[in-house]
């Protein structure tokens, strides 16, 4: 049973070894990146499924290990910041090299441009793993104001606090449906779908704002609108990168955000990509595609057993059912994500699946809307639906 709390720590590590590689420099920086990817990709490939459904008698544990995001995903930003800054903030370089011996100023301005944006990936890849990951486990806890303000600010270093409005109280009610801004439909490109679900999300989250404090007779330009808060909170930790290292290093950070947040659309795509629902039909395991690959269960927080996450929202990650009838990914997260980033690749693997998923789990209700979309899709392959066999089991 100590194993089942320790695998959901392996995040931390990951993390803890980010941030290792950046400040150490030079090809450090870059083997740490590798190695990252090593991890996620080629332990999702050998380690195979986790299925387990363990009982946890102490679940604060794995609530208080997702606060503890918030301090590490800092401290991995501010490294990252500092290791591209020309002098030395909060004389941060010259304590460690104290304690350490190690000459991580040296050691930095030595570092090749080249392995800067190694650091780039690596600091967004967090953000995104460490940030929005956990974050929107935390979001989902409305009940938890600590939860709550944890995950909201780290949503902030992705320049996306929106989620925490948007997902909850729209994406879970519209998911795998025309209205939902996160539903990549059958064809679409990921790289357009990066930039149309940012902007549709945020007008989604405005008039869900809106709509709520038009309850209490409150103007949506009000500093209670979450809206308008989230966004100065992410204001703010841009301020202080430029503080801290100057133009330079504000640049640096916002391209870090952006790349974070476009991590968390490719996400979206991957997660419900070609579905389709009934609307009058209640959100099911079927809705979402899934995967139960270790390593990324583990690192990830459960995010991978995305049906179960959908078909109810409110159960912790821990509790989170592998449901290994549902819709399944190519492979895990990490993996899933490269090959979304290759789109001809994309659609080779993922048209079959779309089908497939068309023949097995569509009612006959979605049977009709999957028809519309291949159509909609222009994949010479479904424009030939009423001949295709697939379409006349139901």
């Amino acid at each position: 049973m100590f194993f089942h709390y320790l695998k959901f720590f392996l995040f931390h590590l990951i993390g803890a070894t980010a941030a290792f590689a950046i400040l150490m420099g030079g090809s450090y920086i870059s083997m740490g990146l590798l190695a990252i990817l090593v991890i996620y990709i080629i332990g999702d490939a050998i380690l195979g499924d986790d299925t387990s459904t363990p009982r946890f008698k102490h679940p604060m544990v794995l609530t208080v290990q997702l606060w503890v995001a918030l301090p590490l995903l800092s401290f991995i930003v501010f490294s990252a910041i500092w290791s591209v800054s020309s002098g030395d903030p909060l004389g941060f370089g010259s304590t460690i090299s104290n304690i350490t011996g190690y000459d991580i100023i040296t050691a930095r301005d030595d570092t090749h441009w080249l392995h800067h944006l190694s650091t780039l990936a690596i600091t967004g890849l967090m953000i995104g793993i460490i940030g929005t990951i956990t974050a929107h486990e935390l979001t989902h806890r409305t009940w938890d104001p600590v939860s709550m303000f944890v995950g909201r600010w780290l949503l902030s270093f992705s320049f996306d606090t929106i989620f925490s409005i948007e997902h909850v109280y729209g994406h879970h009610r519209y998911v795998s449906t025309i209205n939902d801004p996160a539903t990549a439909p059958r064809g679409r490109n990921v790289y357009f779908h990066v930039l149309a679900s940012t902007i549709k999300g945020n007008i989604s989250a405005w008039h869900l704002e809106k709509e709520r404090l038009s309850k209490f007779g409150i103007s949506p330009l009000s500093i209670k609108n979450g809206v308008i808060r989230g966004h100065l909170m992410s204001v703010i930790l841009v301020l202080t990168a430029f503080g801290l290292g100057g133009l330079e290093a504000g640049l640096f950070f916002i391209t870090c955000a952006l790349w974070g947040k476009s991590l968390l659309e490719i996400v979206n795509y991957m997660e419900h990509y070609g579905m389709v629902r009934n609307p009058q039909v209640a959100v099911q395991p079927r809705h979402s595609w899934n995967t139960n690959k270790r390593v990324s269960s583990w690192a990830m927080f459960n995010l991978t057993r995305h049906s179960h996450h959908h078909a109810d929202g409110n159960v912790p990650y821990q509790d989170l059912k592998p449901y290994p009838d549902a819709p399944m990914m190519i492979n895990g997260y990490l993996t899933t994500i490269v090959i979304a980033l290759i789109p001809p690749l994309w659609h080779r693997l993922m048209t079959p699946k779309v089908l497939s998923w068309d023949q097995k789990y569509a009612s006959k209700e979605e049977l009709i809307l999957a028809k519309e979309a291949n159509i909609r899709s222009g994949i010479p392959k479904l424009m030939k639906a009423s001949s295709n066999p697939l379409y006349n089991n139901k």
